[in-house]
């Protein structure tokens, strides 16, 4: 067994985040990282600040395959980066590995590079927002998910969940993991869109009956392509996806309303990391997202013209504008 408890891939909000609150705990944390962004944590820490406040030393590495071997690998950069990451992994000693990225692309990456045995299913439930400065803004603190992807309890789940919610990130195993992925999934690409698009906090279209009926249509459809995948979906997501599905459209605009106010009322300054990246001008996360889902609708013969359209405009507005 790997002396390194975990290896965090990406210091971005929420794997600086989990590094943080790990290495904080007293667990063995080693963070796979940019030069740029290795020089910042040599200086200065991985400073978290929002919901608490402090600043935690980290080793970090900027060549992945040096690593030696992790009890844990956690996957936190940004979907487009995956891949490359993964690829100078191989061979590498890793006991487990899980992907807190956004869509559902990122499971079949991890099971590629090493078998699906050693990979979790997972979901982060947090937010954060990386600022100019280097610091991370913890904005919200509500739940992290594990568990195994064929959907039985085990103990290594329950392992890392119990370590990580220990250190101060709320996290919990679950054995019904590709449900509650499918659901975030579902409420994301949503948002998603319509961050991009109304480059709005995130409350502001949710309470809005205009662009709350299109997010309500864009559930749908993921539910339609969970559908076909044979994953039912759950309210246990940021938005009740299981009920939006369910509800007739005019009670579903309602519940997204409710949850908009009570978004409101407690991440009032949330947005999504989409809208993030494009006023920093960084490339957004579209192909390994809204595309995957498209790819896979076609590959079932299942149409989706709103979210085909959405993926066509999203990766158009990401082009344009670099």
């Amino acid at each position: 067994m790997p002396e390194l408890e975990f290896a965090i891939a990406g210091a971005g909000a929420l794997g600086s985040i989990i590094g943080a609150h790990l290495a904080r705990a007293g667990h063995s944390v080693l963070m796979l990282v940019r030069e740029r962004r290795a020089q910042q944590i040599a200086q200065q820490g991985l400073c978290i600040k929002g919901l608490v406040e402090f600043s935690q030393p980290v080793p970090t590495l900027t060549e992945p395959s040096r690593l030696n071997g992790a009890a844990a690998l956690i996957m936190a950069t940004k979907t487009y980066a995956t891949e490359a990451i993964l690829a100078s992994l191989r061979g590498v000693d890793i006991g487990v590995a899980f992907s807190i990225q956004n869509g559902m692309m990122k499971d079949d990456l991890l099971a590629a590079a090493f078998g699906r045995e050693r990979v979790l299913g997972s979901l982060a439930d947090i937010s954060g927002e990386m600022l100019g400065s280097g610091e991370v803004l913890f904005t919200r603190n509500n739940n992290l998910f594990v568990g195994e992807l064929d959907g039985s309890d085990s103990t290594r789940a329950r392992h890392i969940a119990t370590a990580i919610d220990a250190a101060g990130v709320r996290t919990r195993a679950d054995p019904d993991i590709l449900s509650l992925e499918w659901s975030k999934f579902a409420a994301w690409a949503a948002m998603m869109a319509l961050s991009v698009t109304t480059r709005a906090l995130t409350w502001k279209y949710l309470i809005d009956p205009g662009t709350a009926r299109v997010a309500v249509r864009v559930v749908r459809e993921v539910g339609r392509l969970a559908a076909a995948c044979e994953v039912p979906l759950s309210d246990q997501a940021v938005l009740p996806v299981a009920s939006l599905c369910r509800e007739s459209e005019p009670n579903a605009i309602a519940l997204l309303e409710a949850a908009g106010l009570a978004m409101q009322s407690a991440a009032p300054l949330h947005r999504m990391s989409t809208l993030q990246d494009l006023e920093a001008g960084r490339p957004l996360e579209v192909e390994e997202t809204l595309g995957y889902a498209v790819r896979k609708a076609a590959e079932l013969n299942l149409s989706l013209p709103l979210l085909g359209c959405f993926y066509s405009l999203v990766a158009g507005i990401d082009r344009i504008r670099r």
